[in-house]
């Protein structure tokens, strides 16, 4: 007769594990000696083989005892079916590990890949990564907003991308994060962007938007919480004619 020591030696356990199959069943309580400790004999060593065995084949506890009872044609059903649960879960667990790659990756996760390449294109142009990083926040929103036209919008960036006014306005912008209010460069910032606006209202391509007021208002506050100078600019164009920032439009001298 062995102690449960013993028992958890010879089967290649710890006495921990022999307890916790008592507890969920898979290995019968045993008879006690008279100090009311547990004794064992040889079959209780087999069938703990057998359940340390089929565990550390990654047999989930929850299936081992069905196993353990079986007979040779369930015994091969059961493992068959096992192994398609374990296929499934690899499966899972590799798409799992795509998704923490394009968590790693930041912007991926969360913005369509048009997003993404305008974003790198900005990055090209040598702006410097924390007005990245609010760009890249602002299109997060963007793109949750108005999913069906996000492709439509960023087409059109990438249109305003290719006036040298316009990137000049991106270099600026960028540089002035940290510019108190009273810096002058911030005169010259609105400079440009009048100079932009002028032409897109020549073009015909001012407009509302697709966005709604609240959203419209949602974005023009981020703005103006982004940096020391963004209220003085945008006080600077409104004294110009120009209300609005996410939706721009040309106010009527008589409305100013």
């Amino acid at each position: 007769m062995l102690t449960i020591g013993q028992l958890a030696s010879y089967a290649g356990v710890t006495v921990r594990a022999v307890r916790h199959y008592h507890d969920v069943g898979l290995l019968p309580e045993p008879g006690r000696d008279r100090s009311g400790y547990r004794i064992y004999d040889a079959s209780a060593i087999v069938r703990l083989i057998r359940i340390r065995t089929l565990t550390d084949a990654g047999v989930p506890l929850s299936r081992v005892q069905q196993l353990l009872d079986a007979g040779p044609a369930a015994f091969a059903d059961g493992v068959q079916e096992i192994d398609k649960d374990l296929r499934a879960e690899i499966r899972r667990l590799q798409a799992t590990r795509v998704r923490l790659a394009r968590l790693a990756a930041g912007e991926q996760l969360t913005l369509p890949p048009s997003v993404v390449g305008y974003l790198d294109r900005l990055r090209g142009l040598g702006l410097q990564e924390r007005y990245i990083e609010l760009e890249r926040d602002g299109w997060i929103m963007v793109a949750a907003r108005v999913p069906d036209l996000i492709d439509f919008v960023i087409a059109q960036k990438h249109k305003d991308l290719d006036n040298p006014d316009m990137v000049r306005f991106y270099h600026l912008v960028s540089d002035a994060l940290d510019w108190p209010p009273d810096d002058p460069r911030i005169v010259e910032i609105a400079d440009v962007m009048e100079k932009v606006l002028i032409r897109a209202v020549k073009a015909g391509e001012t407009g509302d938007g697709p966005f709604d007021d609240a959203f419209a208002d949602l974005m023009d506050t981020t703005m103006l919480e982004s940096s020391p100078g963004a209220k003085r600019l945008m006080a600077i164009l409104e004294e110009r004619g120009w209300k609005g920032w996410t939706r721009i439009e040309q106010v009527p001298a008589d409305r100013l």
